[in-house]
């Protein structure tokens, strides 16, 4: 597993096997995915701080403005499961077959970031997970909340 610098506490939020099997939900949500058009598949993980786990996966429309990642896919059911007061993201997992490494997408990070997403993990071609800092990384100096 590679850390990025700085990140070694981050080795004690989620454990290895608990990582293992979230990328492991997120690979399979991509299989999952309706993507007939651009044939890129992509699926996600939520690992919310309540231990709860959402999937999602992208599905796409022939209005290409009109699909969904898989990422607010996964965010949008943590939602309607949880209500408005969703539980903070602790890690989100993305996979795709087609790509490796898979990252979100801006509108993606900025909408986890409304759910506090502390890491991202996704996955080498190798299958190496690699986990990312969401607020050091991923989205540094984002527009939030509390912002408003």
């Amino acid at each position: 597993m590679v850390f990025p610098k700085g990140a070694t506490e981050m080795a004690e939020t989620v454990e290895e096997r608990e990582l293992e099997g979230l990328m492991r939900t997120a690979r399979e949500a991509a299989h999952r995915a309706y993507a007939p058009y651009s044939t890129f598949r992509v699926g996600a993980a939520i690992l919310t701080e309540n231990g709860e786990v959402y999937a999602g996966c992208n599905v796409e429309n022939a209005s290409y403005g009109l699909a969904i990642c898989a990422e607010r896919n996964a965010a949008t059911t943590m939602v309607y499961r949880e209500g408005p007061e969703a539980p903070k993201v602790r890690l989100v997992a993305v996979a795709s077959p087609d790509a490796a490494p898979c990252f979100p997408c801006g509108a993606c990070r900025q909408f986890l970031r409304e759910f506090g997403c502390e890491e991202i993990a996704v996955e080498s071609e190798s299958g190496e997970i690699r986990r990312l800092s969401f607020e050091r990384e991923i989205l540094p100096n984002s527009f939030g909340p509390e912002a408003l």
